[in-house]
């Protein structure tokens, strides 16, 4: 026999454990109800936090602990110490602990709440859908699943102690870690039934009758044929039953992973147009009939009878089209953004309505940005002189649409500029892409303006092997507004970003969650209904990022990283756009002027009190302010705010250069 010391962290006795289970014990421990499967499959679910874990991310982990978990259990209040001993005492060696919330009723912010009382500190995986627990064979709260990450398998399920001498999940961690059998794999636990409405005999039949033409057909027509047909963004189209069924192992995983339909945003954040995400029930059927053997069943097959192809130009034949210039893009290195820059086709000032875009090479084209350059002004050097924008592309934003009544007006003569963003991605191709333009009629004018502008931090600094590093930055909304979508962006280490408003009173409200943002999808997301901004309010974003290694989009784990163009690098940038309420087409203001003066505080105020203390100064901008903070700092009261800071930048050469007044249009 070996003696194990059990941690007297975990409220438990020294006890005695030997190499292979007592037959007595081991009569006692009964077999769970539902059969533990043989692996593990992938998740990815939202924490009660709002942020994303994906089950497979801690493949590098000596393993991983999964414990059911129900708000209002008396099982779950009774092991908190244990749990938060377990994890303080093997999170150092490797483990990565976590709560996993079946129950699909249980609210965030009850797991929250209850869980900052009992003190505990682990993420709460909230599995709406019961689809993890379910294909884990989790049966009751406080359930333990210790689970190696080299073969996802579980090697041991039950409770987490026995209250007294057996420290069985420790146990378990112990073997596991050293590369030992586990000698007592399964245990029968006592905490409450989970009621998994999918296991019951007329849930399992209805399964088995699931038909592909009238219940899958339909959600892939409304939610995956737009990429998935000839000619598509996706790699295959879905044109018929055999494609389907060929591809619907990748289908599972996809969706339980939520990675398709990409549609990032959080369901319980916010309601938005044109909605891409699959609804709950939606999920479960594809899923359900995915593992009930994808079968054909009766009906026609309109995915095969019906032939899918991507329209040319999906707005309709454009109003003008432009060629931006082609350009060879390299099989590998570095481009540099390109800024190529052309005459304005436009004889006569229009409204734009809409635009669209037409991209040859999809995997090379990163982004195209565009901005009217009025006449004179200089055509080189980047987006300096740029006005309104003139269409632009992000992979899943082809085509920008304004709302009713609302227009951008581009003015006749000067040029538009555009800024390419090419990535090689392993041999040499030709890059076209074309910009189609649909105007108002002529004579026509929309009642409103549309207006953009950017929450962006150009100071970010992320740490090296940073696994979850936070950056704040704001914009101050100096008149009464309407916002419309937003667009957030980062590079390979973006993982989260929220929008938040808060309001004059202090109270705030999250308008946007992106639990797990994806560097391959740029969605504007716009609201269904416009958000009231009061004047005096801030628009805050937040971005969180993974430069560990367990990113595997992460280029060099080991390079602090700071704010660049190239994917390599990163950014933030949170694309709003808006209008004032108090501006028509006919009657333009200024108020973007205003709304620029703050901007480079809202860049550095981490505390978000509106000044900026010494501490909060960042780079080279902050410190060439940092000599004269005590100067600057007029009314003594350890920062600087909004009317100290115009004075300073007066003062600094090469402060950062204001946008272009607004083109004033006549109304006509």
């Amino acid at each position: 026999m070996r003696p194990s010391m059990i941690a007297t962290a975990f409220g438990l006795a020294l006890t005695i454990v030997v190499g292979a289970a007592p037959a007595a014990f081991a009569a006692k421990a009964a077999t769970p109800a539902v059969a533990t499967p043989a692996q593990v499959d992938n998740f990815r679910l939202v924490t009660a936090t709002g942020h994303s874990q994906d089950l497979y991310r801690y493949q590098d982990s000596k393993a991983v602990v999964l414990v059911m978990h129900a708000v209002g259990s008396p099982e779950i209040r009774k092991l908190a110490p244990a749990l938060s001993a377990l994890q303080a005492a093997y999170t150092p060696r490797g483990v990565q602990v976590m709560l996993l919330n079946s129950t699909a009723k249980d609210t965030r912010a009850a797991a929250l709440t209850e869980a900052k009382a009992l003190g505990l500190n682990l993420p709460i995986l909230m599995d709406d859908n019961q689809l993890a627990g379910d294909q884990m064979g989790a049966t009751r709260v406080s359930e333990v699943f210790v689970i190696n990450p080299r073969s996802w398998a579980v090697v041991y399920r039950g409770p987490l102690n026995d209250g007294a001498k057996m420290a069985y999940a420790a146990n378990a961690l112990d073997a596991l870690i050293a590369g030992k059998p586990v000698a007592m794999s399964q245990v029968a636990a006592k905490g409450a039934m989970i009621s998994f409405t999918d296991r019951s005999a007329a849930a399992q039949a209805a399964f088995q009758k699931i038909s592909y033409a009238r219940d899958i057909v339909p959600i892939i027509e409304q939610k995956c044929i737009a990429c998935h047909q000839e000619g598509g963004i996706a790699p295959f189209a879905m044109d018929g039953y055999a494609k389907v069924k060929g591809f619907a192992p990748m289908i599972r995983e996809a969706v339980r992973t939520d990675r398709m339909p990409p549609w990032d945003v959080d369901a319980k954040v916010g309601h938005f147009k044109d909605d891409k995400s699959l609804s709950p029930a939606q999920i479960k059927t594809l899923v359900r009939w995915i593992e009930a053997g994808a079968q054909r069943g009766e009906g026609p097959d309109k995915l095969a009878e019906v032939r899918h192809v991507a329209p040319e130009w999906p707005l309709g034949k454009p109003d003008v089209v432009i060629d931006i210039p082609s350009y060879t893009i390299p099989a590998s290195g570095i481009v540099d953004y390109q800024y190529p820059v052309m005459d304005n086709p436009l004889t006569e000032g229009r409204w734009l309505k809409a635009s669209t875009a037409r991209v040859g090479q999809r995997q090379a084209v990163h982004h195209i940005l565009s901005g009217y350059i009025p006449p004179g002004a200089n055509k080189q050097g980047g987006m300096g002189n740029w006005g309104g924008s003139v269409g632009g592309y992000t992979v899943g934003m082809e085509s920008i649409v304004q709302p009713t009544d609302i227009g951008t007006y581009i003015p006749a003569g000067g040029s538009i500029g555009y800024q390419m963003h090419y990535t090689p991605f392993g041999k040499e191709v030709l890059s076209t892409q074309q910009i189609g333009l649909y105007f108002y009629k002529d004579g026509e004018m929309p009642k409103l303006m549309m207006r953009e502008n950017t929450i962006a931090n150009l100071f970010i600094k992320i740490p090296p092997n940073a696994e979850a590093h936070r950056e704040v930055s704001y914009l101050d909304f100096p008149h009464e507004a309407l916002l419309y979508s937003a667009v957030v962006h980062a590079h390979y280490r973006g993982t989260y970003s929220d929008l938040s408003i808060r309001y004059p009173d202090g109270t705030e409200k999250q308008l946007i969650n992106v639990p797990r943002y994806d560097f391959n999808w740029q969605r504007m997301y716009e609201f269904a209904e416009p958000i009231k901004v009061p004047a005096g309010s801030k628009l805050i974003a937040t971005y969180v990022y993974d430069n560990s290694k367990r990113n595997p989009a992460n280029p060099d784990p080991s390079k602090e990283i700071t704010w660049g163009d190239q994917s390599f690098e990163e950014m933030f940038f949170t694309q709003l756009r808006y209008r004032w309420v108090d501006e028509t087409a006919a009657k333009q203001t200024a108020y973007d002027d205003d709304m620029m003066k703050t901007r480079l505080i809202g860049m550095m105020d981490a505390n978000i009190d509106s000044k900026l203390q010494i501490d909060e100064l960042k780079g080279d901008l902050g410190n060439a302010i940092r000599p004269r903070f005590a100067l600057a700092d007029a009314n003594k009261d350890g920062g600087i705010d909004a009317k100290e800071f115009e004075p300073i930048m007066k003062m600094m050469r090469g402060g950062p250069r204001q946008r272009p007044a607004p083109e004033k249009v006549a109304a006509k």
